[in-house]
C-alpha cells in the first residue's frame, strides 16, 4: 500500500475493493473493527431516519459545544469534499488525518492471509470512526448512512438512538412501505436505553420494536412536544421545559420537528451531558448546514437544498411556498436514477416557472435528458419552460442569465446537485440586467 499517498487514492483503492458498492450486513465491518479494537470512551448518540438526519446532527452538535463539550460528528455524503464528512470540535477534519486512519483499517482487514473485503461505506465509516475514538472527545454524534439495522455505523452500542422522519427512499433496500423502512430504522435502539423518535406518526413498526427490546421511548406528541407562534416557540418533555426559544438558524418549519427530538436527547441524556437553557438557545442560534434550505441572498435570491424524495420536496416546497411572491422561479434539479422523480416534480410543479435538469459526476445518476423526459409526460402546464444540462454550473450560468433581479434560482436533489454549486465556495449571484 505504499503507492497510496493521498485520500484520493485511498477513496479510489476503496472504490475498487468490493464487488458492490452497498451490501448490507455487520458481518465483515464488525470483524474488522473488533481487530482495530475500536471502543469509544464517551457517549454516543446515533441518529437514523429519511429525512432530517444532517440538520439533527448539527444542531445536537451547536448545543453541546456551546455547553463546552468537546465534540465529534460524522455524516455522510458530503456535499464537496469527502474530508466534510467528519468534524471535530466544530472543525472539519484534514485528509492527511484521515489518511493514516484508512492505512490501519487497510491492516485490519488485511491480516496473516486473511483479507475481509469492505465496501467503500464501510471502510471509510471505519477510519473515521477510530479517528473520533482517539480523538479525546467528550460525546460522539454519528449520522446512520442506510437504514440503521445492517447499516456500518450500527456495530456501535450508542448510549442515545434518534429516530427522524420516515418516508419511502431506498425501498429496494429497505423494502416498499414505511413499515418496512421503520423496521429497518429501529435497528439503532437498545434494550434499556433512550431512543427519541422524532417523526410524528411514526410506523407502527418503530413504536412495536421499542415494545419488544425494552427502550426508553421518547415519542414526539407523549413524551415531548413544542408550540410556537410567530417570535418564538418552546418545548415541554419529561421533567423538562424550555419556553422564550428563538426559532433555530436553520430555515424551513420542518426544522422544528427537528429541534424538538434534539431537545428530547438532551435532556434524556442530561445525567451524562448537562446542557444549560442558554447553551440551547445559542446552539439553536448559531446552527450551521449547507445545503439545507439555504438561502443565499443576492439577485436573485438562490436557494439550495438537498431535498431527494418525496417527503423532502414536501417540505422544500411549503418553504418555497412561505417566501412570499417571486416574479420566476427557476429550478435547477439533477437526481439519481433510482429515485421516483414524478411526484417530486408535480409536488413542486406548481411554484417552478422555468426548468433546468441536470447530468451529475457519477453513473448512478439520472441523465438531464431523462429528468427532462419524464418533467415532460407529467406536465401540465403550457407557460413552463425545461432544458437539460451537462452540470448544474452550466444549468445554474443559464439560469442566471435568463433571471430578473427579483427572481429566485432553487437548486435541488441530489448531493452532487447542490455540491456542484458549491465546490467554488458560495455563490453570490447579481443578475446581469443590473448592469443595464
Amino acid at each position: 500500500m505504499e503507492h497510496l499517498t493521498t485520500l484520493d487514492d485511498w477513496l479510489a483503492h476503496c472504490e475498487r475493493l468490493h464487488p458492490k458498492s452497498i451490501d448490507m450486513g455487520l458481518e465483515r465491518v464488525k470483524a474488522v473493527a473488533g481487530r482495530m479494537g475500536l471502543r469509544f470512551d464517551c457517549p454516543v448518540i446515533t441518529v437514523a431516519g429519511t429525512n432530517g438526519k444532517g440538520s439533527t446532527c448539527a444542531m445536537l452538535e451547536a448545543i453541546l459545544m456551546e455547553a463546552g463539550y468537546r465534540t465529534g460528528v460524522y455524516t455522510s455524503p458530503h456535499l464537496v469534499h469527502f474530508e466534510e464528512r467528519c468534524r471535530v470540535r466544530g472543525d472539519i477534519v484534514n485528509a492527511t488525518d484521515l489518511v493514516a486512519h484508512l492505512s490501519s483499517v487497510e491492516s485490519a482487514r488485511s491480516q496473516n492471509g486473511d483479507e475481509i473485503s469492505l465496501t467503500y461505506f464501510e471502510f471509510t465509516t471505519l477510519a473515521i470512526l477510530q479517528l473520533l475514538a482517539s480523538a479525546k472527545l467528550d460525546v460522539v454524534i454519528l449520522e446512520v448512512g442506510l437504514g440503521g439495522r445492517l447499516d456500518a455505523v450500527n456495530i456501535l452500542d450508542a448510549d442515545c438512538a434518534i429516530i427522524t422522519s420516515i418516508d419511502l427512499d431506498h425501498m429496494e433496500l429497505l423494502g416498499p412501505t414505511r413499515e418496512s423502512i421503520g423496521f429497518e430504522k429501529a435497528g439503532i435502539m437498545r434494550a434499556g436505553r433512550p431512543v427519541v423518535v422524532s417523526d410524528p406518526v411514526p410506523p407502527q413498526s418503530i413504536l412495536d420494536h421499542a415494545a419488544r427490546l425494552g427502550a426508553d421511548l421518547w415519542r414526539f406528541g407523549h413524551d415531548f412536544n413544542f408550540s410556537g407562534d410567530k417570535l418564538q416557540w418552546g418545548w415541554a418533555g419529561r421533567g423538562r421545559r424550555y419556553a422564550g426559544l428563538a426559532y433555530p438558524a436553520l430555515r424551513g418549519a420542518n426544522q422544528l420537528v427537528n429541534a424538538a427530538g434534539v431537545l428530547a436527547a438532551l435532556t434524556a441524556l442530561r445525567d451524562v451531558l448537562p446542557v444549560t437553557a442558554q447553551s440551547v438557545r445559542t446552539g439553536l442560534s448559531l446552527v450551521e448546514l449547507p445545503g439545507r434550505f439555504q438561502i443565499v441572498p443576492g439577485q436573485p435570491t438562490l436557494v439550495l437544498d438537498v431535498a431527494h424524495n418525496p417527503h423532502s420536496v414536501a417540505a422544500l416546497t411549503e418553504n418555497l411556498d412561505a417566501m412570499g411572491f417571486y416574479p420566476c422561479t427557476h429550478a435547477i434539479f439533477g437526481a439519481m436514477a433510482d429515485k421516483d422523480v414524478a411526484p417530486m416534480l408535480a409536488r413542486v410543479g406548481p411554484l417552478v416557472d422555468k426548468w433546468y435538469f441536470t447530468d451529475l459526476p457519477t453513473p448512478r445518476a439520472a441523465s438531464g435528458q431523462a429528468l427532462h423526459a419524464v418533467w415532460q409526460k407529467g406536465n401540465v402546464r403550457a407557460d413552463v419552460t425545461a432544458a437539460a444540462y451537462e452540470t448544474p454550473a452550466s444549468a445554474l450560468e443559464t439560469a442566471v442569465l435568463n433571471a430578473g433581479p427579483a427572481d429566485r434560482i432553487v437548486v435541488f436533489g441530489s448531493f452532487y446537485t447542490v455540491g456542484g454549486i458549491l465546490k467554488n465556495g458560495v455563490p453570490r449571484l447579481s443578475a446581469p440586467h443590473l448592469s443595464t
